[in-house]
């Protein structure tokens, strides 16, 4: 059985062994050889702490287990002028690392050596000197805690700049999302570890991944970089059925909606989107919007959407929209644009005044956050944030009356570990007018508003709802979730202010066709108990092709 030895090490003073004491070297070794390794190291921490004259005596053998010696630390310096007036370093990078500086020299501490010429090294990379590698010279002492050197630069005079950008894998990635997007364009300064940076946002894409990172070619007067791209599947299909009890009829009804997305079909980044929905209310709506990023090739892109909504034989709601969208970076968006809205009472005989044909005109300004987590096939959307502020007037009946209509949409998904996580969301909207028709109220309700509740079966001029669920991962393709739902809206024209309550559970699981989800949950106002005939079962799938 090998024994332990032990290392002693003492410096020539009290003052020098507190010192010593005070790096904590390593006392107990395997064998000699560790013994002569961890002396060597504790000699290169006083070099850096500017002891750059120590000594160490012999190492003597006190017993056949114990080893010891002594330094002689000297004078410790605590401060180097170095001399960079011959190379390509820009005074303005030394300004956070020295109070000293001249057009010739900068002083730091010396304990800071290291740290210092990493960082100007970092520095040198990213204005464009991939090569750059830096070494001091010439050191001498100039006085009792005090030294002076030359800072040397090995790198090339040339800066790197990006001549040239080749796409390996999906040859008809679009151009723009290259320049706007990604950022990455010819005649820019290279800097490798910005490009990874700016190709990681590919995983925001739904249209592209990177195959593998990306790769430069340095030739004597040029630099070509290899992005390793390919196309990922972007198109869904997204569809539920919901199925509950008539309070009249006592008749079991059916509900549902269907939901197409293309994305990037013509190798554009643009997107389409075709709804139809139909409800239990008698309520139908189709929906058709496209976006369309980067017109023309430059940093705007556009909004269009057409929206008819028909609510049995009582009225029809036609939105028409267009807004211009620019995109701040890969997380932030804001949109600015006008909206039209027309609306016709079907009504033969209308006994409401408050149900009539009216028209409105909206400018409105949005601003969009979006944060991803990639990572996650289930949820990989953590955080949005959706913003938008209208501003118009609606007529009808030879009357003008101005309104503004603010809408939020928030959601933020809490992990708190692998499998276990907290999802919060908030949609909220508010119609300011002075008076109100029953056509151009929101609509609001079902599963995805407060679940336990028809589809769009609750009007309001103003309406918040807060979804919470606890989720559970049982595996990376299976989820279950609690369901709580609370939600407060006003109807100016009932006279109506009323909370409602939303409880229940789901689950979810990937299948090779989508992601299947099914909700069960029952609602309720504040006045009313639970009954489970109001209970609602909501499944929906997404297809991803």
């Amino acid at each position: 059985m090998s024994q332990n030895l032990h290392l002693t090490i003492t410096g020539s003073s009290e003052k020098e062994t507190t010192t010593i004491d005070s790096l904590n070297y390593i006392k107990t070794h395997p064998n000699f050889l560790s013994v002569k390794k961890e002396i060597d190291s504790l000699q290169n921490q006083l070099y850096k702490l500017g002891y750059i004259e120590n000594k160490y005596e012999d190492i003597l053998k006190l017993n056949d287990s114990t080893f010891s010696t002594i330094f002689n630390l000297k004078t410790q310096y605590k401060s180097i002028y170095l001399n960079y007036k011959d190379t390509t370093i820009d005074s303005e990078i030394l300004k956070s690392l020295s109070k000293t500086i001249t057009p010739e020299y900068f002083k730091i501490e010396f304990s800071n050596i290291e740290q210092t010429l990493n960082y100007i090294n970092t520095k040198q990379v990213e204005k464009g000197f991939p090569f750059a590698q830096l070494q001091l010279s010439n050191i001498r002492i100039t006085d009792k805690h005090s030294l002076r050197g030359r800072l040397l630069s090995t790198s090339e005079n040339q800066k790197r700049e990006i001549n040239n950008i080749i796409i390996k894998g999906y040859d008809k990635f679009p151009q723009s999302y290259l320049k706007y997007y990604l950022k990455i364009k010819a005649g820019q300064t290279f800097n490798l570890n910005e490009t990874k940076e700016k190709t990681a946002r590919l995983n925001n894409l739904r249209f592209a991944s990177e195959s593998k990172s990306p790769e430069v070619l340095f030739s004597k007067d040029s630099t070509t970089l290899y992005l390793y791209l390919e196309k990922t599947k972007s198109n869904a299909f997204d569809g539920f059925l919901g199925f509950g009890t008539n309070e009249d009829t006592n008749q079991l009804q059916f509900d549902g909606y269907l939901n197409l997305n293309l994305t990037n079909n013509l190798n554009y980044g643009e997107t389409l989107r075709l709804l139809y929905k139909s409800d239990e209310n008698e309520q139908k709506t189709f929906e058709v919007n496209t976006s369309l990023p980067y017109l023309f090739k430059t940093p705007i892109g556009l909004d269009v959407l057409l929206r008819i909504f028909k609510k049995d034989s009582s009225f029809t709601t036609v939105n028409q929209s267009a807004k211009l969208h620019y995109q701040i970076n890969p997380k932030h968006k804001i949109y600015t644009g006008v909206t039209f809205t027309e609306s016709n009472n079907l009504l033969s005989e209308n006994t409401s005044i408050s149900l009539t044909d009216y028209k409105t005109n909206y400018h409105n300004i949005a601003y969009e956050f979006m944060s991803y987590q990639t990572e996650d096939p289930l949820f990989p959307i953590n955080t949005k944030f959706y913003l938008e502020t209208n501003f118009g007037r609606r007529e009808h009946n030879n009357t003008k009356t101005h309104q503004s209509l603010f809408n939020i949409e928030a959601f933020k998904i809490l992990n708190i570990n692998f499998k276990n996580s907290l999802f919060f969301k908030l949609t909220s909207s508010i119609l300011n007018s002075d008076t109100y028709l029953d056509n151009e109220l929101m609509r609001f309700g079902g599963i995805n508003s407060i679940r336990g509740f028809e589809e769009n079966s609750i009007y309001a001029n103003l309406f918040n709802v807060i979804n919470t669920e606890y989720r559970y991962k049982v595996s990376n393709a299976i989820y279950i979730h609690s369901i709580t739902d609370f939600a407060y809206y006003q109807n100016q024209i009932t006279n109506t202010k009323e909370k409602l309550y939303g409880f229940g559970f789901g689950f979810g699981f990937l299948t090779k066709a989508g992601l299947l989800k099914l909700n069960y949950a029952n609602g309720k106002n504040e006045n009313t108990v639970f009954k489970i005939s109001n209970s609602k079962i909501h499944i929906s799938l997404v297809a991803t092709f």
